[in-house]
């Protein structure tokens, strides 16, 4: 089964041209990544969620709901070939909070877009669950930028001890630099995600396995919600937190503030 491209563009609320050009590229990302909450509630439930293209039409385009960047990188690359694209799967680690000298395992999906008469690919990813996520896809080149207004990225190449170029998708920070993920060019398949997303959704030591996380961006702000604590960040930078009473009212919230129709035998902790 293909993905319904009509029920996707409602979805994100994008109408544009169907041909594959970088306009094109940089409005759906656009448009999926503020149409589409980012959320986990899968793995808080007990099961890895699906990555099979049908699966992820039924939960995210038709069931009201999101997903973490496996669901989230997988729905984008199914629309991208349909629209013309070729796609390629990327992993990624996370440094972004990461101590000095803290290793961490590849556990982020991004995707390399070729567009057809372009001269370079671009780094697209809409499932990065972080107020310093892509709005807009990125040029695969060292020192390439992107404004996508009201955030500002970069991409660097960095050393690297392997035989393969090493490079990190940074985010301006008040002013500053800040380093989000670092890959390389290698391309992972299906599979390889399928194994990751298992150990990501049902590993006790994964953070998505044992706290509650959802982001979503909407016109001049951004919200997060980590397990109880809501962050509302505005495009001037300025930071709002608060700590939400009880599984009730975070349910509330995921209902009217991320957009979310909850599954029904979610059980939310104290």
């Amino acid at each position: 089964m293909t993905l319904d491209l009509d029920a996707y563009t409602a979805r994100i609320g994008w109408d544009g041209e169907r041909r594959p050009t970088a306009d094109v590229l940089r409005s759906v990302h656009r448009a999926h990544l503020t149409g589409i909450p980012f959320e986990n509630l899968e793995p808080l439930l007990g099961s890895a969620p699906s990555l099979a293209v049908p699966d992820l039409e039924a939960k995210l385009v038709r069931g009201g709901r999101g997903g973490y960047c496996y669901e989230q990188n997988t729905l984008l690359a199914a629309a991208l070939t349909a629209l013309g694209f070729r796609v390629t799967l990327l992993a990624a680690r996370v440094v972004l909070g990461a101590a000095p000298g803290d290793i961490r395992p590849r556990t982020h999906m991004a995707l390399r877009v070729e567009v057809p008469g372009e001269p370079v690919p671009y780094l697209a990813d809409v499932g990065f669950g972080a107020v310093g996520a892509l709005l807009e896809p990125v040029p695969l080149t060292a020192g390439a930028q992107v404004r996508d207004a009201p955030r500002h990225h970069r991409l660097v190449r960095v050393e690297s001890e392997g035989p393969l170029e090493t490079w990190e998708l940074h985010a301006e920070h008040r002013g500053a630099w800040e380093p989000q993920y670092a890959f390389t060019l290698e391309p992972f398949e299906a599979p390889d995600f399928l194994v990751i997303n298992w150990h990501i959704a049902t590993n006790p030591a994964s953070p998505f396995f044992r706290t509650l996380y959802a982001q979503r961006t909407l016109p001049g702000r951004h919200l997060s919600l980590a397990g109880r604590t809501l962050t509302a960040t505005a495009d001037d930078g300025t930071v709002e937190e608060r700590r939400l009473a009880g599984p009730q009212e975070v349910a509330r919230v995921l209902r009217t503030a991320f957009g979310l129709r909850l599954p029904p035998d979610l059980d939310l902790p104290e």
